[in-house]
């Protein structure tokens, strides 16, 4: 179900907004109980809040209650405030218009001397609010109470930057948050948060409700607009209700009650994942109609990389720390192809059918035959990923000494590029016209003209990708990975947001989700017809069928003109 609401009333005055019966105490209402908590965060390093828990009077231990987090929490479950969002949960699970719900009320972090945390944590893009939020505040509530883990009966919702980190929490986190209620949110560029009308469009949908409230008078209004026109194009269930106010709480108090109803309603029926509409890139282009999501194909590993593909559509991929490498059969089996294989990272067959791995712990290059004879092709050779062209030269990223490494055809090895920040993934276009490499510590990946004698021209970032505002561990760590690319000559990587697609051109144009929280390493275009998506990611494996069809890596085919 799909709504744009607007209330305009331009030359009218603005309207008055009062609050209904519903945010005011009833008799014969029982009233929950509200205790106050205090929390240091490790995730925030130095932060200190204040946190409230609601538990209304039916909640039962012995059964699991929905939960609904709310930003700048003094704001909401203050009594006397705008919002009085215990009494209006008192008064709404009491008529059955939602159900048991827990509600925790989350202030922003303060650190000692007076550094505020409330845009660093509400503003920002990525997944370490909602990790604070799951890993840290939710799981100490769930010490003592019984909160549900299904996504669907757990909601998010806070006003301004706070309505912006419900939208962050849900997006990035949609295993843990499907329902989601922000007030006067502003989708600007305060750190990063305008990205989301574009992601939307461009990322495969996700099992989402949506309600956005803002004000004619708030200068943050028309990003409200643009990211309920970006809900509605990629079908999701949405709404949008315009008032005459500013940025101010007059009117997003006084419709919470009804918000609730419409973010609630139909309870316990699942939000689904919309299908995606007509000007939805994956849902036209690349998802099949039939669409059954990832699905798992391996378990139990330490770190699988590197997945490549043979002349048969047989998978072969490494478990990095147990120096394995296994072969997925076309049937789905899944058996070891090879023990001690030197922490061998990076895999491709060659033009000669034998597989070739980067064994990380010896420092060289080695080729299997398939009855996992070994052979050394190069050695003193840092390899993470490799390229191989039908000549059986192999190309080979150097990520520690930012280099990428050709290997000619007489086994002599020289350096054909230096200076990326962090090359990683490394493939050919279809027609080997050109090198591609992913450079995990930016937002690029880098495209190269291919010569006679093998060395490479015209060195660019090329391939631009969507990178999450919030990254750990390191400045833009969270790029591009392991990557292949299609027949037509798109480009799938695997990084932070999901597997993302590249066209021709350049351009980000679809990003599928993540198979699950972890991130993925790797992905490769196997199976018959070679219409599958396997993806390595902590682990596991997976796959997904793809109308889109992929090439074997060592054969040059020509691509179609592309549309720019």
């Amino acid at each position: 179900m799909r709504f744009l609401l607007f209330c305009f009333a331009i030359g009218l005055g603005a309207e008055e907004y009062v609050l209904g019966p519903d945010s005011h105490r009833q008799p014969g209402v029982p009233q929950g109980k509200v205790t106050k908590h205090e929390w240091t965060s490790k995730i925030y390093p130095g932060t200190v809040r204040d946190y409230w828990v609601y538990v209304p009077a039916q909640y039962k231990a012995g059964k699991p209650a929905c939960t609904m987090v709310f930003q700048d929490g003094v704001s909401f479950v203050n009594e006397s405030g705008a919002f009085r969002a215990t009494i209006v949960f008192d008064n709404l699970i009491h008529k059955g218009d939602m159900p048991v719900t827990i509600g925790v009320f989350i202030n922003p972090g303060v650190v000692a001397g007076g550094r505020y945390n409330r845009s660093a944590e509400y503003d920002a893009v990525g997944p370490r609010f909602p990790t604070f939020l799951i890993e840290e505040v939710l799981a100490e509530v769930a010490k003592t109470y019984n909160l549900s883990n299904n996504p669907d009966d757990r909601a998010i919702s806070g006003s301004s930057s706070g309505g912006n980190a419900s939208m962050n929490a849900a997006w990035t986190r949609p295993d843990v948050f499907h329902r989601v209620l922000s007030f006067i949110g502003g989708f600007t560029n305060l750190r990063g948060d305008h990205i989301y009308p574009s992601l939307v469009r461009k990322m495969e949908t996700k099992p989402l409700r949506i309600f956005l409230q803002d004000g004619l008078e708030d200068v943050n209004v028309y990003s409200n607009y643009e990211l309920g026109l970006a809900l509605k194009h990629a079908n999701y269930d949405y709404k949008v209700v315009i008032g005459t106010e500013g940025h101010n709480s007059k009117h997003g108090s006084a419709i919470l009650p009804d918000a609730l109803r419409w973010l609630w309603r139909d309870y316990p029926k699942p939000i689904a994942k919309p299908a995606g509409g007509i000007r939805h890139f994956l849902t036209n282009n690349v998802i099949v109609d039939d669409d059954p999501g990832w699905q798992l194909v391996s378990d139990g590993h330490k770190f699988t990389e590197g997945p490549a593909v043979d002349a048969q559509g047989n998978v072969y991929f490494s478990d990095i720390p147990n120096s394995r490498i296994h072969k997925i059969a076309g049937d789905g089996k899944v058996s070891v192809f090879r023990e001690n294989t030197g922490e061998s990272n990076g895999l491709m067959s060659g033009p000669d059918g034998r597989l070739y791995a980067c064994q990380s712990a010896r420092k060289r290059i080695v080729a299997y035959t398939m009855d996992g004879k070994e052979s050394v092709i190069a050695s003193d050779a840092n390899c993470n990923d490799l390229a191989i062209n039908p000549r059986g030269e192999i190309y080979f990223t150097d990520p520690t000494a930012k280099r990428v490494w050709l290997v000619d055809a007489k086994r002599n090895k020289r350096v054909v590029h230096e200076g990326i920040l962090f090359p990683n993934g490394i493939r050919f276009s279809p027609d080997h016209a050109f090198l591609i490499v992913a450079d995990t510590l930016s937002r690029w990946i880098w495209s190269f003209s291919v010569q006679a004698d093998g060395s490479l021209t015209n060195g660019v970032p090329f391939h631009r990708l969507e990178v999450p505002d919030e990254v750990e561990n390191g400045p833009l760590r969270g790029g591009a990975d392991g990557m292949t690319v299609d027949a037509e000559g798109f480009v799938y990587v695997a990084t932070k947001l999901g597997i993302q697609i590249a066209d021709p051109a350049g351009r980000t144009v679809g990003i599928l989700n993540k198979p699950d929280a972890g991130d993925p390493s790797s992905v490769v275009f196997a199976g018959t017809g070679l219409q599958t998506l396997f993806v390595t990611s902590g682990s596991k494996v997976y796959r997904r069928p793809v109308k889109r069809k992929g090439t074997l890596p060592w054969v040059a085919v020509t691509p179609p003109k592309p549309r720019l």
